[in-house]
């Protein structure tokens, strides 16, 4: 058996090999896509369905075009101001799916915002990456900040965002085709995600989320998955890399009548940078729509996820940058399995997930739709860290929204509005970690959300490129938690309510057809989840002493684009009130985070980014050119606090002042292209609120070599961190470091290369 293939022991909880696990699901998928695979959309079909009109996608090109698709931009894709000025696409005059926008139709939608948002085409990262973690996917979004930990887990933060959690996810709402991700209390999860199969991302920063309700500091990610009308008939791709990486994926889609449907695989497996950090993981994915008028569309979802992770742990600085593929290991014990580290105790994060869900759309008339939704999400948490996790989630909800473009005294006018329920139910256990084993029980408890918000944002064009923007939302929210652990003498049942208003005001001018300039003061409101009171250390907070965070952010920019040169700028200011941020309680280590409320804070900052072409027919001339394209994001934060008691005017800890990533790439109409990138942090950045002790600036650079041309083969050669720099990725946040280096950083992977082949017709 070849070395790709080679089995090994699961991390956890099961004897079958990992060999035998991704051979038996990719099966069923293969099996599945031969089923599938039959006549093409063109060719007749087995099956009688209703005739229905159904317009579909144009072929794609199997030519690179760099005048109309030059690079991957952070702007919108250039329109040349010599076309003609008409108004956008009539609502619900889609190309395929009456549901789920193409990634053309769903810039021309998002562009709509008074705010700083980006849709980010899956071609962008899917042909030249290994399309692993976020990190991939959003590396060139300015103002948002990705960074690996372990496996496919990462760290993220928009605008300042979630500065204080130290795991997991919160103050960015994720949502799969408009569907909520999170659960109900807020937490998110990135190791659900896999960035190999969506079509496109759409990234809402701040306040801009209102179109789907989202109304949280950090905005909203939406994951839009291809259907039958945009995706191939069968695709697949092998990726294998640094660090014993193996990556296989499998897809299909087609029309069939007035049917679609996409489905995918992937079966993943790394053996770690770090000492302690291998896992694997299967991922499926199918949606399934049907178009029961032409009028009327309705989508189902399946998603399932198994995924097995070591966790290394956060060590220090020092650590760190000396020996930086060291796992937590306490000294002189050394992961004997004796001590308290994370090899001892094989911490490890494993999720066993299935999500399904509908979404129905209806357009009413001309210029109205109505999008209607349910989903229910099953998932199990088995997580033994400082304890023994052990966490069912049982999510579930609905949602409503109308969107309607019609005249006003004959004056254009756009109006979303809609509602959203989302309930979940957490069996919350934990027991001691004894050596990777449970042990004793020492919590458990019922933990309930109770979510229902409604909000309605109107687009007023006063003139025909110029339109005024008001929305607003309401949340409320409940947080119940039932203690059945009372043998310690602590009951923390308890119970919280939120009722919050959110409103927004902003403005859009359409300049000309590829050049906006936009303006908002938008506010928002962020209610805590349960696992702010989750701490390896007593006393901790109660939850229901910590109050929902609120901001008021001012935002102004512009975007836009010619053949030659694209842009995308922002400058923002959040003033923010009650920001939950990591406080250490008395007699408690250095490096304790317990998350309360701030005072007053403020997150202000410029999201820049930019490409251009630096140089034309080098090579090639003629109507298809070569060009040499820079692709650059450059993010300055500024987070601080704003003259707290105890901490005056410190900088708020976590996250670089300054971060760039740049890419300057060769790209011939061949579908050949090659070219070196960079991400830099140029200044050492404080990891505590006393300002005490910082995390080291750095520089690594990359390179990457491939062929896309957009026909049925693609294949990649990619570098990173070349110069193989010992650097810190990210670091765990607290209150006061005291000036003293302690186990919270994560660093930063040494020299890579991977590569990967997809084949598709």
């Amino acid at each position: 058996m070849s070395p790709l293939f080679q089995c090994r022991p699961l991390p956890r909880r099961t004897h079958v090999t990992s060999c035998a696990r991704a051979v038996s699901v990719l099966s069923e998928a293969l099996l599945v896509l031969g089923l599938c695979a039959g006549p093409s959309p063109a060719q007749q079909s087995t099956t009688e369905l209703p005739p229905v009109n159904v317009v579909t996608a144009a072929p794609k090109s199997t030519k690179y075009k760099p005048a109309a698709t030059p690079l991957p931009t952070s702007a919108p894709q250039p329109i040349s101001d010599s076309q003609p000025t008409e108004s956008p696409p009539a609502l619900g005059s889609r190309s395929g799916s009456l549901g789920v926008p193409t990634t053309a139709e769903a810039t021309v939608e998002i562009e709509r915002t008074p705010g700083a948002v980006e849709v980010v085409p899956g071609s962008d990262f899917q042909q030249s990456t290994p399309a692993v973690t976020l990190k991939d996917a959003l590396d060139y979004v300015p103002g948002v900040w990705v960074q690996p930990k372990w496996g496919e887990d990462s760290r993220i933060s928009i605008r300042g965002s979630s500065l204080s959690r130290n795991f997991h996810l919160r103050s960015i709402q994720l949502y799969m085709d408009g569907i909520p991700i999170n659960t109900a209390d807020g937490y998110g999860d990135f190791q659900e995600i896999d960035p190999s199969f969506y079509r496109y991302l759409e990234v809402y920063k701040g306040a801009n989320a209102l179109r789907f309700g989202a109304n949280a500091l950090g905005g909203a990610i939406n994951f839009v998955m291809p259907t039958g009308y945009d995706s191939d008939l069968f695709g697949a791709r092998v990726d294998v890399g640094s660090f014993g990486l193996h990556k296989l994926s499998v897809t299909s889609g087609g029309v069939y009548g007035a049917a679609d449907y996409f489905i995918g695989g992937t079966w993943l497996e790394q053996d770690g940078f770090r000492e302690h950090s291998d896992g694997e993981s299967v991922r499926g994915t199918l949606n399934v729509g049907y178009r029961l008028t032409e009028n009327m569309e309705t989508r189902f979802y399946l998603n399932a996820n198994d995924i097995d992770q070591r966790i290394p742990g956060t060590v220090t600085k020092a650590k760190a940058l000396s020996n930086p593929k060291g796992a937590f290991v306490l000294p002189g014990l050394g992961g004997s399995g004796t001590g308290n580290d994370n090899v001892d105790r094989d911490q490890q994060r494993n999720i066993d997930s299935v999500r399904i869900a509908n979404k129905t759309t209806i357009r009413l008339v001309p210029g109205t739709m109505l999008e209607l939704g349910a989903f229910n999400v099953d998932r199990h948490l088995m997580h033994p860290i400082f304890q023994w996790l052990d966490y069912r989630y049982d999510d579930y909800g609905g949602f409503a929204r109308v969107t309607d473009e019609s005249l006003i005294g004959g004056y254009r006018n756009r109006l979303i509005a809609g509602v959203n329920v989302h309930d979940g139910e957490i069996d919350t256990k934990q027991y001691v970690n004894n050596l990777g084993r449970k042990g004793a029980l020492t919590t458990d408890s019922d933990d309930t959300s109770r979510n229902v918000s409604a909000y309605a944002e109107n687009h007023f064009y006063v003139v025909p490129d110029v339109a005024l923007v008001g929305g607003v939302q309401f949340l409320h929210a409940t947080r119940d938690r039932v203690d059945h652990f009372l043998s310690d003498g602590n009951d923390g049942s308890g119970s919280t309510e939120f009722n919050l208003w959110s409103p927004k005001g902003g403005i859009l001018w359409d300049v000309t057809r590829s050049w906006q300039v936009f303006g908002n003061i938008s506010r928002s409101a962020e209610v805590p989840s349960f696992g702010e009171s989750v701490t390896a250390v007593v006393p901790s907070i109660p939850f229901t002493d910590i109050k929902a965070q609120r901001a008021t952010t001012y935002e102004i920019g512009t975007r836009g684009g010619t053949e030659d040169f694209t842009w995308d700028l922002a400058f923002y200011r959040a003033d923010i009130d009650d920001e939950l941020l990591c406080f250490t309680g008395p007699g408690q280590p250095d490096n304790t985070c317990q998350v309360a409320n701030a005072d007053k804070t403020i997150h202000q900052g410029i999201e820049l980014g930019f490409g251009v072409a630096v140089l034309k027919s080098l090579f090639a001339g003629g109507a298809e050119t070569d060009v040499v394209w820079l692709h650059a994001a450059y993010t300055l934060n500024d987070f601080r606090y704003d003259g707290d008691a105890e901490f005056g005017d410190n900088e708020l800890p976590g996250a670089p002042r300054h971060f760039l990533r740049a890419e300057l790439l060769y790209k011939h109409p061949s579908g050949f292209y090659a070219g070196p990138n960079v991400e830099w942090v140029p200044d050492d950045y404080y990891i505590d609120s006393a300002n005490t002790f910082t995390a080291d600036a750095y520089a690594i650079w990359g390179a990457k070599i491939g062929f896309d041309n957009g026909g049925p083969v693609s294949a990649y050669l990619e570098g990173r961190n070349l110069s193989d720099e010992a650097y810190i990725a990210s670091a765990n946040t607290s209150a006061d470091m005291h000036g003293n280096d302690a186990n919270v950083f994560e660093p930063g992977t040494g020299r890579a290369v991977y590569g990967g082949i997809q084949v598709r017709w």
